[in-house]
């Protein structure tokens, strides 16, 4: 652990001292959403450059935090400069539908504008650059070659592992361009259903898997996906907007019905050499991940069942395509997948794992397993490997589900393990090739997002961006009304911990306050109850008088397979219970207001507020559902299946999951919002729900927003959205006292 960082005793210091420079402000819904961020600088896509003296990141401008620049720190003197300028180097040219559904199936920059990725040249002298549907090359002295020119956008582009050519997908078929030369098309046969180089919906959507090609490390072939969705039923989206209505027939797999077929082939840079890979005779299951080995000789895939019970890792002989078994998970449930599938130089490969009920790194030498970590705890991501040290780098929650930390262990036995970042913070690192410098971001709940370089120690070496929140800080005119957290625990009905977090105003002896409860419930993601920097409008929240409290249900991931596989084959059951836990415990608080409990969710988390209703009538002042599911035989296969099996099974868990017809039942006020242009939670999931409660006489209020995808904001958009959930609260006598 660095004595280099700041205890949490010094950051309430720092608090306390800007507390007393300020002039307390009132913080408003127009100042949450506007820019510059109240969180201050919020970079992502932290990379090192290949020789570890750059730190590259996207930033957002102050003046337009949806719009992202490319930036560079030196590692050495801490100098940043902007690499590239979004604003002079884009065309301003519309992205194609197919870039603006794979940035909204990445979450991470959905409602992005300008530069959301980047790709290092492996020489370190030139990084690749996608702005509008072009690709650009930027120099470190920032000249900016465009590459491309064509009306259709270029998806998918990166620089070849030995820095030779750069590849990408243009209308569906994959080409690559030598450094310096011309594209080649390198498939054929694209079509409405069929494209190359390309991700699934549910590839993308579900399974966190970004791309469908693969260079070798040594640039000699590439493995390409070639998707073919004709089998693939077709829902009609109608993408209501301002200013006119388009219609699209989108490919989408809901639950029980076909998923595209996927194919995997092996081609040399030219094209030439073209191997189809031997995936196995079935062909209904999933491309869940393709890496090389270090040499380049062999083919990774992992498979996955339909039923997502059986994972198979395969080794493939690129010059034939013949395959062979070499690891098979399997679960009575389902399986977790990761990116933690690391080849080593000697043949072997680390491998993560829930065999022993939580997730844990395993070396892989032949077939013989060796556990580098166990207990019962999740490690996360691996960072990286230092083979000559013998040192895998990881994170992980070894001390508490609330936090995560940076670890490293022996490579070669299981041994002990160093925390290399601070208690008190959840932190996430990137480290370079090399493995002897780590990228760290950091914050928790009292400090937004920090980075700091570190070396293979864990010693801090300089700030990349220190954030604090002094006085020209963003956020530092309201720091003087700032709610402290608290973390708690309840007990569920089966003797499980849960954890929960709260805030309140300052507390009046003998006044009770009305609850904002936040939830999203759902496996997989969104847990909300984390010692992380929250969004400023809990802030906002807790200023206007609300207390804003949540709990973290089973279900729910980071708390080991047994806790989360609670919710198989029984989605609104225990979650909803948990939740219902929450509100009892928020009942019997002094300063809590029982008949003013308003519960508020989104996607899975706009689900359980119907499911809260439902099952508890009259136990909350007021509900609001964004973008929920409703009937999950309309959500897409990967992520349903995995939970409820599918409608067709017998007995099927979907009738009791969904939260159609129980809609009768809702006896308190509810808010629903949908963007009429989800392709996600498709918007038929409202018109179902609207229909069953107008055709009972249900009363419901509802507000949707034209043009809007599964994610509703932007500029003016998100205060809109959050005065209307004010409004709808105020008039339904449970906001806070004038």
């Amino acid at each position: 652990m660095s004595p280099y960082l700041k205890s949490g005793a010094a950051v309430g210091a720092l608090l306390l001292s800007v507390f007393s420079a300020q002039a307390q402000e009132k913080l408003t819904l127009e100042r949450v959403f506007a820019s510059p961020d109240l969180s201050g600088p919020q970079p992502r896509a932290l990379k090192l450059s290949p020789d570890g003296k750059l730190v590259t990141l996207l930033k957002p401008r102050a003046d337009e935090k949806e719009r992202l620049d490319l930036w560079a720190i030196d590692t050495s003197t801490g100098a940043e400069r902007m690499l590239v300028d979004s604003k002079k180097t884009g065309s301003g040219a519309e992205l194609s539908e197919a870039e603006k559904m794979q940035r909204e199936r990445d979450r991470s920059v959905a409602g992005n504008s300008g530069i959301v990725s980047y790709d290092w040249a492996p020489d370190g002298k030139s990084i690749l650059v996608p702005v509008d549907g072009d690709l650009y090359l930027a120099a470190l002295d920032g000249k900016v070659t465009r590459l491309t020119d064509t009306p259709d956008g270029e998806l998918n582009g990166v620089v070849s592992p030995r820095g030779g050519f750069v590849s990408f997908v243009r209308g569906g078929d994959f080409f690559v361009q030598p450094m310096g030369g011309t594209a080649k098309q390198l498939t054929q046969g694209s079509s409405d259903t069929v494209s190359w180089g390309v991700a699934e919906f549910v590839a993308q959507e579900e399974m966190d898997r970004r791309t469908g090609y693969w260079w070798s490390p040594d640039d000699r072939l590439i493995a390409v996906a070639r998707v073919d969705e004709g089998p693939v039923g077709t829902v009609t989206r109608t993408a209501i907007g301002g200013e006119g209505t388009k219609v699209y027939a989108q490919r989408y797999p809901a639950a029980g019905t076909p998923n595209a077929l996927v194919d995997l082939y092996v081609m040399k840079p030219d094209g030439s050499g073209q191997v189809k890979v031997d995936l196995g005779a079935e062909r209904d299951i999933y491309l869940a991940r393709v890496d090389w080995s270090k040499d380049g000789r062999t083919l990774y895939v992992q498979r996955e069942s339909r039923d997502q019970k059986v994972l198979d890792l395969l080794a493939v002989d690129p010059a034939t395509g013949r395959s062979r078994v070499i690891l098979t998970e399997k679960a009575k449930s389902w399986i977790n997948l990761s990116n933690n599938f690391t080849p080593l130089k000697d043949g072997s490969f680390l491998w993560w794992s829930e065999r022993t009920g939580h997730g844990h790194l395993y070396h892989v030498r032949g077939g013989k397993w060796t556990a580098l970590t166990r207990g019962e705890w999740e490690v996360r991501d691996l960072v990286g490997v230092d083979e000559g040290r013998g040192i895998v780098y990881f994170t992980g929650n070894r001390e508490t589900p609330l936090e995560q930390q940076l670890y490293a262990a022996p490579l070669a036995k299981a041994g002990p393990l160093r925390q290399l970042t601070a208690t008190g913070w959840w932190n996430d690192a990137v480290m370079d090739g090399a493995a002897s410098r780590i990228v760290v971001a950091r914050s928790n709940a009292d400090q937004p997002r920090q980075v700091y370089l570190a070396d293979s120690a864990g010693k801090q070496l300089n700030w990349l961006s220190e954030n604090a929140i002094r006085a020209d800080h963003p956020y530092a005119p309201y720091l003087a009304s700032h709610a402290k957290t608290r973390f708690g625990t309840i007990k569920a009905a089966d003797g499980s911990i849960l954890y929960t977090r709260i805030m309140t105003p300052p507390l009046e002896a003998g006044k009770r306050y009305p609850v904002f409860m936040l939830h999203y419930g759902g496996p997989g993601a969104g847990r909300q109850v984390t010692n992380s920097w929250g969004s400023p409008i809990y802030q906002y929240l807790v200023d206007r008088g609300w207390i804003v409290f949540a709990v973290d249900n089973r279900g729910t991931p980071d708390r080991g397979k047994a806790f989360e596989d609670q919710i198989y084959r029984a989605m609104g059951t225990v979650e909803v219970e948990d939740q219902l836990k929450g509100v009892e415990w928020l009942k019997a608080q002094p300063y809590v207001d029982a008949g003013r409990i308003a519960t508020y969710g989104w996607s899975y988390g706009g689900y359980m507020s119907l499911k809260l209703l439902e099952k508890a009538p009259g136990g909350f002042s007021a509900a609001v559902a964004g973008a929920p599911v409703t009937k999950w035989e309309l959500y897409d296969t990967h992520y349903t299946e995995r939970y409820l099996g599918r409608p067709q099974d017998r007995p099927s868990a979907y009738p009791a999951s969904g939260a159609v017809d129980e809609a009768v039942k809702i006896k308190d006020p509810l808010l629903l919002i949908h963007g009429m242009s989800d392709d996600n939670v498709v918007f038929d999931n409202s018109t179902a729900l609207i229909a069953k409660m107008q055709g009972a006489a249900v009363p419901f209020e509802m507000m949707v927003y034209p043009g809007q995808t599964h994610r509703v904001g932007g500029p003016g958009v998100s205060v809109h959205m959050w005065r209307t959930i004010e409004d709808f609260l105020a008039r339904e006598g449970t906001g806070p006292e004038k």
